[in-house]
């Protein structure tokens, strides 16, 4: 996704034209808060050039990431923040007190990863801002502006990679880098491009099948397309290929932990608020991952019995590693069969939801540049990327969590839902918070047990074990960040614990050391909607409704878990009544 702020809380739009810093004016509270988030959320989206999620349209040109900007924006932050706290909370209406808690953490993390120069790290080892510039060659293209606007967006690649490494080299000088062990083979994503012709290039793919645009345009675009490629584009990786290699990560440090980075403890609480929104200690967070472990292990050996399996839990991870029986024999086959499993939901949507989303989504493979380094699958509104790389280690007993997590009720589900909601500001429609998102995505995996989505013992055993998995991230994490684990340590653990193949361990770890925090967001986000859950059907009896229920989280939009906490509070208050009485 397009990370707009450290990539907990991510933007999906796209550039208006910039605005004037806020300032607290005459009015109401209500008008001065609206006209305070309206005037900075634009101004934000014309600070970010969109990418992945860009849903309004192609832009043409990159962001300004150099230092001067970057101070620019942590200034314009602050006094956005100065005219808040002069707006009283308690003036506003009930929609806008809710509006305010989920707004004001956002600003908080605008300004923390300003201040702790989250900038100066633009790549680490599961997502770098030259891969990102795919996304958009990848995006439907439908009137000749597209198309001349990405031609512009590529030659603006030099001045942008010139920024990056600017930046990047200030994180060497003192030392904020990743763990250089997490940076091995990632050239091969800046090689793929150097390597390709012009024709071949991911660069040149809006140009093959274009629309909008008539044939004598076409022959113009395409011949110009080339040439900026070729002269622009290809150069500028060459350039980034010779930094990253001879300069970059040569010197980046050896160290895992977050808490050896400048300032590494305050960064790392600092990462845990981000991606948790919850104020909670590493020692905490290890100890909650250690008895989630040990209670999801146990069901795991209880499903393991299920299937007949006559040996030892190794074994049987073992047996489940390595027989071919549960792996796609063809790309095409493990796609063929997401998609079934994703019809297999539509049919039960109704039952567990009210309102479903207008937008559809396609599935489609992790491109060839990106597979070996990808994980094995991410989801968002339009698509669901599955990786078809490697496919002894992509197990067909993953699959249904995998897909209900990605693609519908997960990612692919709530997030065009929360773009639909025209009652809520921008901030709430366009933002992703991490632990919200990925929390409501890994419930869904639960919820497919209830939901009748998992056929075999194997496929039941496959749930529990992407529990584990995110179970265990909240050991590996806070171990690797605060408790002096070695990447060697990390990876037992989770071979010990998880049914994962070795190959997805690795980059799994890898992808752990050089983001801190964001892992912990998937499991402490599911604990809280399931402990809310639980909550209200105690409180409500039988007049709980679960289409109510999931319908009163959905419509939130992405919030703080403090924020979803005080809604179910309501939603109990008012004897479980939802957003959409009438669909219920």
């Amino acid at each position: 996704m397009n990370v707009l702020v450290g990539a907990a809380v991510i933007l999906m739009a796209a550039a208006v034209p910039a605005l004037a810093a806020p300032k607290p004016g005459g009015g109401s509270a209500d008008a001065r808060f609206k006209a305070l988030y309206t005037r900075e959320w634009k101004w934000r989206e014309d600070q970010f050039a969109s990418g992945e999620d860009n849903v309004k349209e192609i832009v043409d040109h990159l962001p300004k990431v150099d230092a001067a900007t970057q101070q620019m924006r942590l200034d314009y932050w602050q006094e956005v923040m100065k005219a808040l706290d002069a707006i009283p909370r308690d003036k506003l209406s009930a929609a806008n007190q809710v509006n305010y808690d989920v707004y004001k953490p956002q600003l908080q993390v605008l300004i923390a990863d300003q201040q702790f120069r989250e900038y100066e790290m633009p790549a680490n080892s599961d997502t770098t801002f030259w891969t990102d510039l795919g996304y958009t060659a990848r995006q439907d293209f439908k009137k000749l502006k597209d198309y001349q606007s990405w031609i512009k967006q590529m030659r603006d690649v030099p001045r942008y990679f010139h920024e990056q490494i600017a930046v990047m080299r200030a994180g060497l000088k003192r030392g904020f880098t990743p763990p250089q062990v997490t940076l091995q083979g990632r050239d091969g994503s800046i090689t793929n491009v150097t390597k390709a012709a012009p024709q071949d290039s991911l660069f040149y793919e809006p140009f093959k099948k274009m629309n909008g645009v008539d044939a004598d345009a076409q022959g113009k675009l395409r011949a110009e397309a080339l040439d900026v490629i070729a002269h622009v584009v290809q150069p500028a990786y060459a350039e980034l290929l010779t930094f990253w290699n001879e300069e970059y990560v040569p010197g980046a440090r050896k160290a895992l932990a977050a808490e050896s980075l400048p300032d590494g403890k305050a960064y790392y609480r600092q990462q845990i608020l981000e991606y948790t929104t919850l104020d909670m200690s590493p020692d905490e967070i290890h100890r909650i991952g250690e008895a989630e472990v040990a209670n999801l292990h146990q069901q795991m050996v209880d499903a393991m019995k299920e299937t007949g399996f006559k040996g030892d839990f190794p074994a049987f991870l073992q047996f489940l590693r390595t027989d071919p029986q549960f792996a796609a024999k063809t790309p095409r086959e493990l796609l063929e069969k997401a998609a079934y499993i994703a019809k297999q939901f539509d049919g039960k949507a109704s039952t567990w939801f009210g309102m479903l989303p207008r937008a559809r989504f396609a599935i489609k493979p992790v491109p060839d540049d990106l597979a070996p380094f990808y994980t094995s699958g991410r989801g968002g509104p339009g698509t669901y990327l599955l990786n078809t790389y490697d496919l002894p280690h992509r197990p067909l007993y993953n699959l249904t969590a995998l897909t209900l997590h990605e693609s519908a009720p997960g990612h692919a589900f709530q997030i065009p839902l929360a773009a639909e909601d025209k009652s809520l500001p921008d901030f709430r429609r366009y933002s992703y918070i991490s632990a919200y998102g990925e929390g409501w995505a890994l419930y869904c995996e639960y919820l497919g047990d209830e939901m009748g989505m998992y056929e075999t013992p194997y496929d039941r055993f496959g749930m529990l074990g992407y529990q584990i998995w995110r179970a265990v991230r909240l050991v590996v994490d806070t171990g690797i960040h605060a408790k002096g684990w070695t990447r060697e340590q990390a990876i037992q653990y989770m071979h010990d614990y998880t049914a994962l193949p070795d190959h997805e361990i690795e980059t799994e770890v890898d992808r752990y050391i050089a983001w801190p925090g964001q892992a912990l967001s998937y499991y402490l986000g599911e604990m809280t909607i399931k402990r809310e859950r639980a909550k209200a059907e105690a409180a409500l009896g039988p007049k709980f409704n679960i289409r109510a229920f999931h319908d009163t989280v959905l419509q939130l939009g992405s919030v703080p878990m403090p924020v979803l906490e005080a809604r179910i509070d309501r939603f109990i208050k008012e004897d479980g009544k939802g957003p959409y009485p009438d669909m219920e």
